[in-house]
């Protein structure tokens, strides 16, 4: 009987221990983001390549083939536009560089001023995890996460 109650003690303060361990794991890293510079680069090159009103179109365009699917009224779908802010957007554009060097960025920025047939073939357009999240994020809009209340 002592030796039950011996074998007990120590299973529970074994089961006490891989408890604790088990909930002092770590959060996530953030996510990567460029340097300041890095980030005013890509600022350059968003303008460039007009990546801003491609957004805003993109979220437009999904508003409206959800206001015609959903039968909107006008002040909502006014309310759900007016959320479009492309601020919210552009920490997963900064992401999306964050591995880019400086003289990666600034050759790519010059061939965006240069080549007007160069802006046609949008880098961030083609980018499949960046084409992900701009639809995430234009859902969120039409969804109403967005609306500041």
């Amino acid at each position: 009987m002592k030796n039950l109650k011996k074998y007990s003690l120590l299973t529970a303060f074994f089961c006490l221990f891989i408890s604790s361990k088990c909930l002092s794991q770590n959060n996530p890293p953030p996510p990567a983001m460029p340097t300041q510079q890095n980030k005013i680069i890509v600022d350059k090159i968003v303008e460039a390549a007009h990546y801003k009103a491609y957004v805003i179109d993109f979220c437009l365009a999904k508003i409206n083939e959800a206001s015609a699917k959903e039968g909107w009224n006008d002040q909502k779908a006014m309310e759900i536009t007016e959320s479009i802010n492309y601020k919210n957007f552009r920490d997963a554009i900064y992401n999306s560089f964050a591995f880019y060097d400086e003289v990666e960025l600034e050759t790519l920025l010059k061939a965006y001023e240069k080549d007007t047939a160069y802006q046609t073939k949008n880098v961030m357009i083609a980018n499949k995890a960046l084409a992900n999240n701009l639809n995430i994020f234009a859902n969120d809009i039409v969804l109403g996460k967005y609306i500041s209340k």
